[in-house]
């Protein structure tokens, strides 16, 4: 695996510096990760989700492909995006089919791991959106560790790499970020 994860970064830093040739025969693998990732999200709705994995996967590759404006570090920071991404498309979805709905219906995450951590076994994926942004409006930095380690399902380690912090901070950020959006969803 760590192989894979040097060999993916690796392309994406030749990719940043003009070697599209490289980025080209990384597609599988890029496409590959997105897979994964969109599979665990998936493994988080509710059961009767109308959005399938390929789908969401899919949508991602062709938003992070049109994006021209990103400066490829590495995997950790290609998977913060993608799974920023993810959640956008999810979120979209969920508020369009609430709009189909009057609000009933919408699409609803699962915690797995985290869910006694927020103390409620299923969220609304709107609802927690909603308080990811207002938690980044107070401190962005928090914010993004939620969103590596529980959307894109990142180790302390690869957070810390991906935020260029360290692990223990990457730590520190992660419980004090799932307390205080425990306390916003509950209330």
């Amino acid at each position: 695996m760590s192989d894979r994860r040097t060999f993916i970064t690796a392309i994406l830093e030749a990719a940043d510096a003009g070697d599209r040739t490289r980025l080209d025969a990384l597609v599988p693998d890029v496409y590959e990760e997105l897979r994964r990732l969109a599979a665990a999200y998936m493994r988080k709705e509710r059961e009767t989700h109308t959005l399938q994995a390929t789908a969401l996967a899919n949508e991602a590759y062709v938003r992070l492909a049109d994006e021209t404006r990103i400066r490829w570090r590495g995997r950790a920071q290609f998977l913060a995006i993608a799974a920023r991404a993810m959640r956008q498309i999810l979120v979209e979805h969920a508020r369009r089919r609430g709009a189909e709905k009057r609000g009933g219906g919408l699409a609803r995450v699962t915690l797995s791991d985290t869910a006694a951590t927020f103390g409620q076994p299923v969220l609304d994926i709107v609802a927690l959106d909603e308080a990811l942004s207002a938690l980044g409006a107070l401190d962005d930095r928090k914010a993004k560790v939620v969103e590596l380690r529980f959307f894109a399902g990142l180790s302390t380690q690869e957070a810390a790499e991906a935020l260029d912090i360290s692990e223990t901070t990457v730590d520190d950020d992660w419980a004090l970020a799932r307390a205080w959006l425990r306390r916003r969803l509950a209330g």
